[in-house]
Formats: C-alpha cells, structure tokens, sequence
C-alpha cells in the first residue's frame, strides 16, 4: 500500500467541492427515504435562498451565526485529516486526536445554535444536544482509540497502513458499530435528532431561515459524510480495494455508508436524551471498552 502524502492547501478547493458532493447525495437520498423526490434539496435550496433572515428581540446574533455556520466548517475541519487514497491535505501525527478535538467542537457550536435566537424552543433543543453529546461521546472516544491501539499510531496514514492484511472492521466489529452510531449522533440526526424535535417546534431549527438555515441543514449533512469518509479510513481500509485506484475506492465507500446511515437513520425512531445517555452509559460504554481492551491484549501478546 503506497505511503500517504500531504498534497498542497490548494487541493482544499476539490476536498470542498467532494464535501460538498457526498453531502447532496446524503440530502437526496433523505429526501427520497422520507416520501419526497430526488429534486427536493434543489428546490428546498432555491427556496431558502429566497427566504429573509428572522430577526428577534434580544438575539445574540454573532453566537446564533457561528453556531448554524459553524457545523459546516467543522466539517471541513475533520476531512482535512482524512486520507483520499494516498493523498492528504494535513498529514497529522494526531490525525485522531484532531478528529475527536473537531467533534467536541459540535457541542459548542450545536448549543450557540439553541442559545443564540434566545427562544425557549430553540434553547431547549441546545440543552438537549449537550445531554446527547454526554451519552455519545465517551463511546465515541474509546471507538477512535481501537483503530489507534491496533496500528501502534495516531496517525491516519499508519491506521490505513495497518489494514494491509485485513480491514480493522473485522477485527473490531463493535468499535465500528459504535463509532457509526455516533456519527449520526453528533450530525443531529434519525434517532438522535431530538434537539431538533418537533415536540419543540424544531429546537435548535426553530428560529433559523434562510441562508442560516441553510448552512446550519449543510453543516449536518456534511458532519455525516466527515464522520463516513473517517470510517472509511479508520476500519474500511482506506483506499483498498482491486482494480481501481484507491481514492476511487475512499469515495466509494464513503458514499456507500453515508447512503447506509441515512436509510437506517430514516428507519429508527427518536430516542429521548435521558434514555440515550442510558444506553451510551450502560450499553455502549462498556462493549466499547471491552472491545479496546481485547485489541489491546492481542496488540501485546501478539
């Protein structure tokens, strides 16, 4: 497998445009899944486009702007450090931990999206955000960990090294489901989408239109495809695969999952946050850890 290299920033504009890509076909195919035509994100875009901002009494505009808006960056943040085949935009040592830092930012930018419009909904739905990102995010963490374990490295370029005899999915099956799981949840959305739950006129969506709307639905769609296209690299085997070239591989795959994550997102009902943490506590929490601690044993002794 051939050595990962960090290409020029200026390769950032096609890593946009590939975001940008992956994340329509996620809108699409949500669109389809929930009754409605493959055309709806364009005419839901055009519509948006149109629409005025909401201006309301009190508002903190600049943490309401950053929160909607700052999904979408964050986003960008996490793929910087994805492999696309044999090539990176940023070749990090802590290429994981940078991931993990980016999706702790999900948290801040989610909750400045509930608490910017200062309504009673929109607020609601930021509190419960942060109750969802306590239940999901020490699964989450001890999930990025087994890949890091297994390969001996934080770095994205080992993690895809270490897969040349067998993809990290078969060794660590539940880390996989884990991690999956929890990409949906820090992208807001199927089960986990009660901080944008119509029992609260929308949440954190309640009082966003037009272009911040916009960005703030963009930003979600690309947190799932950041999340799928990390997957692909941490237990997917990267850019492996027969015949074809292996950044042809990454997006099929990537897009392969993220199609996988939205039908099963569209198929799961909501989850309220108090049982969630449960079962991230409870459940999640410990397979997770049992999972790391057999990667762990059979990195050691083998």
């Amino acid at each position: 497998m051939p050595e990962v290299v960090a290409v020029p920033p200026g390769w950032a504009v096609l890593a946009v445009l590939l975001v940008a890509l992956a994340g329509w076909w996620s809108a699409s195919l949500d669109a389809r899944v929930s009754g409605g035509g493959w055309s709806a994100p364009v005419a839901e875009v055009a519509r948006l486009l149109r629409q005025r901002r909401r201006t309301l009494l009190a508002a903190d505009r600049l943490l309401w702007r950053l929160g909607g808006g700052g999904l979408l960056v964050v986003a960008l943040l996490m793929v910087a450090v994805v492999p696309l085949g044999r090539w990176t935009l940023a070749d990090l040592g802590v290429g994981v931990v940078w991931f993990n830092a980016m999706d702790v930012l999900v948290w801040a930018l989610v909750w400045m999206a509930g608490w910017g419009p200062n309504s009673a909904h929109a607020l609601v739905g930021g509190y419960r955000f942060l109750a969802q990102a306590m239940a999901y995010e020490l699964p989450l963490m001890f999930a990025l960990t087994a890949p890091a374990v297994a390969a001996g490295s934080l770095r994205l370029g080992d993690v895809v090294a270490a897969q040349q005899e067998s993809w990290f999915v078969l060794r660590m099956p539940v880390a996989f489901a884990v991690f999956c799981t929890c990409v949906v949840a820090f992208s807001v959305r199927g089960p986990f989408a009660a901080a944008a739950g119509t029992d609260i006129a929308g949440g954190v969506l309640a009082e966003v239109s037009g272009v911040d709307r916009l960005l703030l639905l963009a930003g979600r769609h690309a947190l799932l495809v950041a999340g799928s296209a990390f997957a692909v690299v941490a237990f997917l085997g990267g850019g492996a695969g027969p015949w074809l070239p292996g950044w042809v591989w990454t997006l099929v795959k990537t897009f392969a999952l993220v199609s996988v994550l939205v039908v099963a997102g569209r198929r799961l009902p909501s989850l309220r946050p108090d049982r969630l943490v449960e079962v991230g506590w409870v459940v999640l929490l410990p397979l997770t850890l049992l999972q790391l601690l057999v990667v762990s044993v059979v990195v050691v002794v083998g």
